[in-house]
């Protein structure tokens, strides 16, 4: 069965939470790759809705082993209240169906304090959730940050640590303080954190995930060997990616398929799968180049009959047509091998649909992505609308309308549409 993995191609919340949790129905293994508590995956399961934002959306698939994998950076505090919630919700959390990496790093609370510093001190805002999961990065890359492991050092040497990992950030805060005392920036100050606080922080959850933290690799590598179906779940989405999304209203890390199976701690040449995780149409939360936005009543209408409202933040999010050419960029850069298309019925509510087929850039017409797509207006097709998908359960049963759809995006991107969303109960996939 090997390794399939699950990335998103737009700019997140496109459902990869559900199509994990379908395709782990087959899988021994569920390992989240990237990204921090920002993420906010998804899934409604007999007649039950589940909001995840740090555990693998598998995790309500008892029979399936989930991981943390070292590419995620983990704040202490929400992943002991997320197993907690999930088990007062009656989903099993116990150390033979979970497991995290000893090599993922801790977010701390200063990250989430340097995190909105930087807002502050910045022009031009990226919009982050707060959640110190680009600070704990920034760290992470500097060669300062603290992992799971270290939550087991002896009390002396786990304090150095956190000494030299808040250095940074209290020298920053009294500068920062200054420039709020002369009323340059806002008017509340940032606290100074102590290294007691921090050590506190360690101490006061430490109890509670200790059971779960291990090498991750032996575990892998037997799955691996014995020809189990490990999925690595993706999250963020590639436009968001660091290296290749819109930069800088980028996340922190590499969800493309290259950094979401590094993070995971899995060889490139072992993923037989990339499944691609797409909406109908295009949504995003935050700042950033959107080139097919409607901020307008067709962007409302999407927004409200998809229900487009952060899991993290509860934010609205932007929406839009479906831009195909951003889509396509993501073939050959994560090597997709199929599409999953979600909320084909919220596109399908729409009697006439735009769909992005090109760009107008620099005075021609290119069908690739630029650099710097905010000076690219949309070239668009319209397709009709106006279908219902409540009565199929096969692709042969939806409206001529709807398959029409989805042949038109197979066409244009040259990946194959395996899996259809048509509600938001994973029974209402439909498999192509």
């Amino acid at each position: 069965m090997a390794v399939k993995m699950i990335i998103g191609l737009q700019y997140g919340d496109e459902g990869k939470g559900r199509a994990v949790h379908y395709e782990a129905k087959d899988a021994s293994i569920v390992i989240r790759a990237t990204g921090g508590s920002n993420a906010g995956h998804t899934v409604v399961a007999n007649g039950k809705k589940y909001a995840m934002h740090l555990l693998p959306s598998a995790i309500i698939r008892p029979e399936v082993l989930s991981i943390i994998g070292p590419g995620v950076v983990a704040d202490l505090q929400i992943l002991t209240e997320e197993i907690q919630q999930m088990r007062e919700a009656g989903v099993k959390v116990e150390k033979d169906n979970f497991v995290v990496s000893e090599r993922t790093h801790i977010t701390f609370p200063h990250h989430k304090q340097l995190d909105r510093l930087y807002e502050m001190l910045k022009t031009e805002k990226v919009g982050t959730t707060g959640r110190g999961v680009g600070t704990t990065y920034e760290e992470k890359a500097r060669r300062t940050n603290l992992r799971m492991y270290d939550l087991f050092l002896e009390e002396t040497e786990l304090k150095n640590k956190i000494s030299e990992n808040l250095k940074v950030y209290n020298v920053l805060v009294a500068e920062a303080n200054k420039l709020i005392e002369k009323g340059v920036y806002g008017e509340e100050k940032f606290p100074i954190i102590t290294v007691q606080e921090e050590y506190e922080y360690c101490m006061r959850y430490k109890d509670t995930l200790q059971d779960f933290i291990l090498d991750i690799h032996p575990i892998l590598d037997e799955a691996i060997e014995k020809d189990e179906l490990v999925i690595v779940e993706g999250a963020q989405s590639f436009w968001l990616d660091n290296d290749h999304g819109d930069y800088p209203m980028t996340t922190s890390s590499n969800p493309n398929a290259s950094g979401t199976a590094s993070g995971a701690g899995i060889g490139p040449t072992l993923v037989k799968e990339v499944v691609g995780v797409m909406k109908a149409y295009t949504s995003r939360v935050g700042n950033g180049p959107f080139v097919t936005e409607q901020d307008n009543e067709i962007g409302d209408k999407i927004r409200d009959w998809g229900h487009e409202y952060g899991t993290t933040t509860g934010r609205p999010r932007r929406t839009g047509w479906l831009d195909l050419v951003m889509v396509k960029h993501t073939k050959n850069t994560s090597g997709l091998t199929s599409l999953c298309v979600n909320h084909l019925d919220t596109i399908g509510k729409l009697d006439k649909i735009n769909v992005c087929v090109g760009y107008q850039y620099k005075g021609e017409r290119i069908q690739h992505v630029p650099i710097d797509k905010e000076n690219c207006e949309p070239v668009y097709q319209e397709l009709k609308g106006g279908w219902s998908t409540d009565k199929a359960t096969i692709f042969e049963e939806l409206p001529k309308e709807a398959q029409d759809y989805i042949h038109f995006i197979e066409e244009y991107t040259g990946v194959p549409v395996r899996y259809i969303g048509v509600g938001a109960d994973e029974k209402r996939t439909i498999i192509k």
